[in-house]
Formats: C-alpha cells, sequence, structure tokens
C-alpha cells in the first residue's frame, strides 16, 4: 500500500482527502509544538528488532496493583515465556523471563519515576528457547477462561497507564457495554510505537479488539486514530472491512488519547467524576495491548517484548522490539547513541513521561519510548508567579481548575484538593504546565498532592 502524505495539521480537508464524511475531536487540550520533526523522525520507520541482550532485569512491578512474588531463585534455569512472578491478588498480573537462561539473582531496580522494585535478574544461555507449556485457547466462547489466560500472560495497559487488562474486561453484569474501544490516538509527541503496531500488526490489533469485545459483549466495535497517521487509518480500514469494526478519524489534538477524551470524541459520552468508563457503556483498550491479547490467547505468549519508540537527541531515532528487562542505556545506544549536548532523558512520551531513572532502569511493560533530551535547565525557564490568566483552566481536559489545585498543594491543603477541587481526576496530562506562561511545575505539585491523601 502507498504511503499517504503526513498532514500538517488535523484539518477537515485531510479527512476528506482519507474518504471520511466527518473528523472528531475532544474538548480542550493543545497543540504540542515537535522539535525536529518529532513523529515524522519515526513515523515512516519499520520496527527493527533488537538485539538479544545478555542480561536482563525483570521487575516484579511492572503493573498498577500488587507486586508478583518470585517463583523463582539464583541459579534455576528458565525458558523464554516461562512464568516467573506470581500474581499477588486481584489487581496483579504475572511476569515471565524475556529470555532463557539462568536467574543470577533477585536484585532491587530504579522504575521510571524513581521507586524502587524487586527484579529477576537473568544471564541469557542465547538460544531463546520458548516453555513448551505455552499454548493458545481451544475454544473462544468462555469469557471467564480468557480473562485468565490474559491475566497469566502479563498483559497490562501498553500506552502507559499500566492498567492490568483482566480487571478491564471482568465487567459486571448489570453493567452492559456499548462501545469496545481501539485507541489508536497515540496523541504524544515523538512517539509512534503503536503507529506502527498498526501498520505492521494490523490483523492482530483487530484481532484483539474483537477478542476483548466478545469477553465484554460489546455492541460496537470502534477504532479512533489522530488524522497525523493517514496511512494506518487506510489500513486499519481495509482490514476491517466486513468484521463490523468502525475506523473513525480524530482530529489530531493533545491529549486526544486520553481515555476519558476518547470516549467523548467517539460516541459522545462522559465518564462524570468519581465512575469509571464502564459506567458509560464504554471499555478502551490500546492497539499494542490489543496486539497482545491476540497472541496471548491464540497462541499462549506472554508479553517478554514490546515496541519502544527512541527519539529526540538520538543519532538514528528509530522504532525498535525490545525485550522487557533490557537496561534503557542499551537501547539508546541501538539507536545510534546520544547526541552532543544531550542530557536528559524521558521514558514515555515528552508530555507524560517521568525522567527519574538509573543507568540500569530496565524497560517494563508500559514503556513506550525512550527520548533524549536537550534540557537547558532553570535558567532557560525562569519561574514566575501565578497571574491567574485562565490559560490552564482553559486547556484542561478534564474540566479542572488547575491553578487552584496548584495553589492548595503548594500550601499543603491536600484534602482540600481532593473534596473540593476534584483531585482525582487530574489526569496528569501536562496541559497545565505547556501552556502556563509563569512556567509554574503545576503537575508536579498535584502528584504531590495525590501521593500526599494517598498515603493518608
Amino acid at each position: 500500500m502507498a504511503m499517504l502524505a503526513l498532514p500538517s495539521d488535523g484539518g477537515a480537508k485531510n479527512g476528506e482527502v482519507l474518504g471520511l464524511k466527518r473528523t472528531l475531536i475532544s474538548r480542550r487540550g493543545v497543540h504540542p509544538h515537535e522539535a525536529g520533526g518529532g513523529k515524522r523522525e519515526t513515523g515512516t520507520k519499520p520496527i527493527e528488532r533488537a538485539a538479544r541482550p545478555s542480561v536482563v532485569a525483570i521487575p516484579l512491578t511492572q503493573h498498577i496493583g500488587a507486586s508478583c512474588k518470585p517463583l523463582v531463585k539464583p541459579g534455576d534455569k528458565v525458558l523464554l515465556g516461562q512464568k516467573i512472578g506470581e500474581p499477588d491478588g486481584f489487581m496483579s498480573v504475572a511476569v515471565h523471563a524475556s529470555v532463557s537462561g539462568v536467574v543470577k539473582g533477585i536484585q532491587p531496580r530504579t522504575l521510571p519515576g524513581g521507586q524502587r522494585a524487586d527484579a529477576i535478574v537473568i544471564e541469557s544461555d542465547g538460544l531463546d528457547q520458548w516453555d513448551p507449556s505455552l499454548k493458545g485457547a481451544d475454544d473462544l466462547r468462555d469469557p471467564a477462561k480468557l480473562i485468565a489466560m490474559i491475566r497469566e500472560a502479563g498483559i497490562v495497559g501498553m500506552g502507559g497507564a499500566a492498567f492490568p487488562t483482566h480487571v478491564k474486561l471482568s465487567v459486571p453484569k448489570d453493567r452492559p457495554i456499548d462501545y469496545m474501544i481501539l485507541n489508536g490516538a497515540e496523541c504524544e509527541p515523538y512517539l509512534s510505537c503503536d503507529h506502527r503496531v498498526m501498520l505492521e500488526e494490523t490483523e492482530e490489533a483487530l484481532d484483539g479488539l474483537e477478542i476483548a469485545a466478545g469477553i465484554v459483549g460489546a455492541k460496537r466495535k470502534v477504532v479512533g486514530i489522530e488524522l497525523n497517521k493517514p496511512d494506518a487509518i487506510e489500513a486499519m480500514r481495509k482490514a476491517a472491512e466486513g468484521k463490523g469494526i468502525e475506523v473513525r478519524a480524530l482530529k489530531t489534538k493533545y491529549p486526544q488519547g486520553g481515555e476519558r477524551q476518547m470516549i467523548e470524541a467517539l460516541t459522545g459520552r462522559q465518564v462524570v467524576s468519581g465512575k469509571l468508563p464502564m459506567d458509560a457503556g464504554c471499555v478502551v483498550i490500546n492497539v499494542s495491548t490489543a496486539a497482545a491479547i491476540s497472541r496471548a490467547i491464540r497462541k499462549g505468549l506472554p508479553i517478554v517484548e514490546r515496541v519502544v519508540t527512541v527519539a529526540g537527541a538520538v543519532k538514528e531515532p528509530k522504532n525498535l522490539r525490545v525485550r522487557i528487562g533490557v537496561d534503557i542505556e542499551s537501547v539508546i545506544e541501538q539507536a545510534g547513541g546520544a547526541i552532543e549536548g544531550a542530557n536528559k532523558i524521558v521514558l514515555g512520551g515528552p508530555m507524560m513521561g517521568l525522567s527519574g531513572y538509573k543507568p540500569n532502569t530496565p524497560i517494563t511493560k508500559c514503556i513506550g519510548g525512550v527520548l533524549v533530551m536537550v534540557d537547558r535547565g532553570k535558567a532557560d525557564r525562569p519561574r514566575g508567579n501565578c497571574i491567574r490568566c485562565g490559560k490552564c483552566v482553559a486547556a484542561c481536559p478534564a474540566g479542572l481548575m488547575p491553578l487552584d489545585l496548584y495553589a492548595l498543594s503548594n500550601k499543603e491543603f491536600y484534602e482540600r484538593a481532593r473534596d473540593e477541587r476534584s483531585l482525582a481526576d487530574c489526569i496528569e496530562c501536562g496541559c497545565c504546565d505547556y501552556v502556563c506562561p509563569s512556567k509554574l511545575p503545576i503537575v508536579h505539585s498535584i502528584r504531590v498532592a495525590k501521593r500526599a491523601v494517598a498515603h493518608k
């Protein structure tokens, strides 16, 4: 299929070129600038398989919820895909060996954001021998069995949230689901890993959507993709023909890929404060998550690798299929290494990603991007005082008052932020920081308030 030219913006004219009657967009948000081309650097580059690592460190915490319990000890031999971490509670999923080899130990590692967690360190034997017990499902008619397989395969939200997918698909019988939504927006600047999955793993992504829709009993299956990925829209539309799947175009705007924002754009429904998407009759999964569901159900394969965009201030920006547990510095080296002057690494996208890391921080299931940046320091971004201009309010996709949340957090009025200003509804998208003329660290203050409330 011939590639369509990337549009300069997400206007209606681009929708007409794609043969679409209209395009959709969520309320509020921003249009972040992408220095150096951003998505264009990697959006046209096929996925490359990264070199097999000699050692991996697989964290027992790679998801929201309880950490896994280790199933192996130093000296044990393990196979590729073998379960090495047992879920500890409903809000937990298994973890698996991403290489075959010998367990060298269980050691602490620094994860994105700076937190520490135990990781199982495995030295590869270079053979990549798969666990022969891995098998796909014989029957797709038993939702409970499929949900159990998804949990055993260690599947979580691979768009960055790391929410256990089996929990999301465990919908109570009294909650009818009208829409099963496949999120292909990938609205973060620079990132193109989901874009390439839609182009190169099209059938698997749609198959995962259909499996998930069958589990929750969804009446409609909808795919949402931003207009800056016209080739992905065309590929998904072609593959979806005759399957009862709607592929719909979304105008390019951040954070269009937010779960609640996508639901509103595609269905017109709103997820009210304190409620879940299922309360609005919707379930949303990311395209990489959907492809992982397909592999787990059809072949019995757990998550042992994922596609990662390596971009920014590197010599050869690219999309790499990387083993879980490989350290981020070796991933950067496979993209040619950092250019002179680069002094910051962001894991994830530049808007919501995290920069707390150590040289041996491992790739986890939820890291879709490794961005090397040039940070010129605070002197280049002088911080002022809040002038109550209201730009953060106008940009906030959750309809909050970020300036009030910032002020309450700075005064340590955390309970007031929670009770009076809907602290929990903040999705930490970074729109407020992006538009603030005083360069205030609004999102950081909100995160502090959230953690303070959670620990009380």
